[in-house]
């Protein structure tokens, strides 16, 4: 198959859903002659926070000169971008060819009679395939969904990391706080350390995993922490310590913005102590080069058109929301705030505008590009009674124009509520900008 072959396949597979469950990748990567072991891995699952912090755990381990995959979900505009080697997607045609060879494998499984693989399996699997042929080091694999039936968790990795533990897919992990912690923790494997910046019902819950396990565990707060130094307008400086390691204040400038990316940065440079330990090339040098450039589109990310400034951020969830709003009110306390919002059906949507809002605000509402999304009149309901100005657009174009309508050189544009909304909106906020071809202006962040 070329690579339009390969999506059409793919999209074949969207009938079956999400399926959680492990019988059909054990099956699929057994046919594929297990290629997810061929390398070293690094696990990494949790509410919020685990692309950020696997994109810096791959970064540093890159920056120390070991070949790494890293594999992500969603993507935002091409099926590529979840899979990477040395920060670099993989080209299309690699992405083919490893999905014609799952496919393969699928048709095997058919044949024998067993349940199809989902989107997610083959994409997983393929991926599998991709960091073997391409002769990875190391892979750093992000969990799907929950994490103990999720399909990447067929790896036994060197690391472990559990980003944090909320409310979300609750339906899915166990209808309970407790439920989900217990999703979480299944990527804990037997000897394997762990480092997270979970708290509460749900660290204890993964404390008591990792003791039944014999797995060393590292906790934000305890074991290591990190706090703002500064920012220089496009880097926030933090300083990490753990009395752990013998480690005060070491000073790291982290090109990704966003308050809760300290805490994602403080996961990345523990889990670098960690893994030391076997690769002694992992050296602060090594640390500090990666997250001083390491950039993750759609986390809080920095845009503009001409004078006008936009930030676009993946926040989807309650917690998503309450790290969006610290950073807005770390970062442009002062300025008047424009939203433009498209969240799933499936999500609390009154407790996220409530986290989110200010009554001052203006908010633009439409529908993300998927099956799942919410009506935005529904939504437009809720926010009436939080905001000062709720209007509702049909497609995302016409909900970009209509909210830089209301943006002024004193205003900040903020677009979040669903990663399939914001990979269409950074589409055409670059494309509006080519158009233009307007000069660049600095974008500061006020004071």
């Amino acid at each position: 198959m070329d690579y339009q072959a390969s999506l059409l396949y793919l999209e074949s597979l969207a009938v079956f859903g999400s399926q959680l469950g492990l019988k059909r990748i054990e099956r699929l990567t057994e046919l594929l002659g297990h290629p997810e072991n061929r390398y070293a891995t690094v696990h990494v699952t949790g509410t919020n926070g685990k692309g950020s912090t696997a994109l810096m755990t791959s970064a540093i381990l890159t920056k120390a000169g070991l070949k790494t995959g890293l594999y992500i979900s969603p993507h935002l505009l091409s099926y590529t971008e979840r899979m990477r080697i040395d920060g670099q997607t993989i080209d299309e045609e690699s992405f083919a060819a490893a999905v014609t060879k799952v496919r393969g494998a699928v048709d095997t499984m058919l044949r024998e009679g067993l349940e199809s693989p989902t989107e997610f399996e083959v994409l997983t699997a393929a991926a599998f395939v991709i960091f073997a042929e391409k002769k990875v080091d190391y892979a750093v694999i992000e969990v799907g969904l929950g994490g103990l039936l999720d399909s990447t968790n067929v790896i036994v990795p060197e690391l472990s990391i559990i980003t944090n533990v909320e409310m979300e897919h609750a339906d899915r992990c166990g209808g309970t706080l407790e439920g989900i912690a217990r999703h979480k923790a299944g990527i804990i494997k037997e000897g394997v350390p762990v480092v997270t910046a979970a708290t509460g019902e749900p660290l204890d819950i993964l404390r008591e995993t990792a003791e039944e396990k014999s797995a060393d565990m590292f906790v934000l707060g305890e074991d290591f922490s990190a706090k703002a130094e500064n920012f220089d307008h496009f880097r926030q400086v933090i300083s990490f310590s753990s009395p752990l390691l013998g480690v005060t204040d070491e000073r790291f400038a982290l090109r990704l913005l966003g308050t809760y990316q300290i805490k994602n940065a403080a996961l990345a440079i523990m889990a670098a102590q960690i893994l030391k330990q076997t690769n002694p090339s992992i050296t602060k040098e090594a640390v500090a080069y990666a997250l001083s450039i390491a950039e993750w589109p759609g986390r809080f990310e920095r845009m503009a058109i001409g004078s006008q400034r936009i930030l676009v951020d993946g926040a989807h969830n309650p917690a998503g929301m309450r790290a969006l709003r610290d950073s807005l009110d770390s970062y442009y306390k002062e300025e008047s705030r424009v939203f433009l919002l498209g969240i799933l059906k499936d999500k609390e949507v009154e407790q996220m505008l409530h986290i989110l809002f200010r009554p001052q605000d203006r908010v633009v509402l439409t529908r993300p590009q998927s099956e799942r999304a919410s009506d935005p009149e529904a939504i437009k309901a809720i926010a009436d009674t939080m905001a000062s100005e709720v209007t509702t657009c049909g497609s995302a174009e016409e909900a970009l124009d209509r909210a830089l309508s209301l943006v002024g050189e004193e205003d900040i544009l903020i677009c979040a509520g669903s990663l399939y909304l914001i990979g269409e909106l950074r589409r055409l906020i670059k494309e509006k900008n080519s158009i233009a071809s307007s000069i660049p202006v600095n974008f500061y962040l006020s004071e």
